[in-house]
């Protein structure tokens, strides 16, 4: 579906919904250095928005979570182009004509990504990804809804019998907070370590080592991926080990790290819905160099299940369990579970 005209009605002002999904209690504002944004700092503040959405000369939008709505400022091409450029300075990288594009973290989660024109066809896009204040709960997750379909106890049992978890779903669907409220159930005698392509998991748990891969420099060096670091995590002691999304050959890393007596672990990974995911595993797979019967294998043993999200009319929740199952044919398979019914 194509963005709104930026001639649109823009917004105004929005009451705050009731609770934010995920977060208990909610706050009006973000405690962030919202003047580094510059003109969007009044829209990075507010603490209901979860996206901020700019494309030179066309329009601004915001995310609370129930779609877009087209808002003010409306800023020029050569405006977003600079702000982009200012905010993924300040997240340690740089975007240029040989550069166009770079995917920054701030210190405070806040996640930005630009892309530069003539890439971005329509102008320059800059996209800033807003953590909900707080940190993720099972209990406040029930009360936004997610567990209105499949318990919460389902959930919690997992955590507790350290059973080996995937969690999928789309872009939004809320995988990683969903994923950040279990681990912050874990015992707290345990120790916990993430491995991530941008850090964006914010658990709520006094012993969690987070790792994050780094992108190559100007002359092409220095490159850490996740596949390494995932291999670094196992030699730190961690009793789980998390990969914040597998979406390249680091998954032949992570199945063969749950199959080698780490339990606990989990990860995500981008899926339409549960029978979905064996086709994405072994599409992630084969970039790694494993065919669909050795993928099926590994991925049978090292996965106890798998936690599908999905988000409709703003609201996320878990839609759907299942186990991974070896099918007759050699490849990965899905068996639903709904015992708990």
């Amino acid at each position: 579906m194509p963005l709104p005209s930026a001639g649109m009605h823009r917004h105004r002002a929005v009451p705050a919904p009731p609770f934010l999904p995920g977060v208990a209690p909610p706050r009006s504002e973000r405690a962030v250095r919202a003047e580094e944004f510059e003109e969007l700092a009044g829209l990075v503040r507010d603490a209901t928005v979860t996206d901020v959405l700019a494309v030179g000369g066309r329009g601004t939008w915001i995310d609370r979570g129930t779609g877009l709505e087209p808002t003010d400022p409306v800023l020029g091409e050569r405006r977003v182009r600079e702000l982009g450029a200012a905010l993924v300075a300040r997240g340690g990288r740089h975007v240029d004509e040989s550069t166009p594009m770079a995917d920054v973290r701030h210190d405070d989660g806040i996640r930005v990504h630009v892309v530069l024109a003539p890439v971005a066809v329509t102008g320059t896009a800059l996209s800033i990804r807003l953590p909900r204040p707080g940190h993720p709960t099972l209990a406040a997750l029930e009360r936004s809804g997610t567990f209105d379909r499949v318990p919460r106890r389902v959930v919690e049992r997992a955590v507790a019998e350290r059973r080996n978890v995937l969690v999928s779903g789309a872009t939004g669907s809320g995988k990683t907070t969903l994923l950040a409220a279990m681990l912050a159930a874990v015992p707290h005698d345990e120790r916990i370590v993430t491995v991530e392509d941008v850090a964006e998991l914010r658990i709520d748990h006094p012993h969690v080592v987070a790792l994050e891969a780094r992108q190559a420099n100007a002359e092409g060096s220095g490159a850490i991926d996740l596949a390494r670091l995932l291999r670094e995590s196992l030699r730190m002691r961690p009793d789980r080990v998390v990969v914040g999304e597998c979406r390249g050959a680091e998954v032949r890393e992570l199945v063969s790290a749950l199959n080698t007596g780490h339990e606990g672990g989990a990860g995500t990974v981008h899926a339409n819905g549960l029978p979905d995911v064996p086709a994405r595993l072994e599409a992630l797979g084969s970039l790694a160099g494993l065919d669909p019967p050795s993928l099926a294998r590994q991925a049978v043993s090292a996965f106890d299940l798998v936690l599908h999200v999905e988000r409709r009319r703003g609201v996320r929740r878990l839609a759907g369990v299942g186990t991974p199952v070896l099918g007759t044919d050699g490849r990965l398979g899905m068996r639903p579970v709904d015992g708990w019914r």
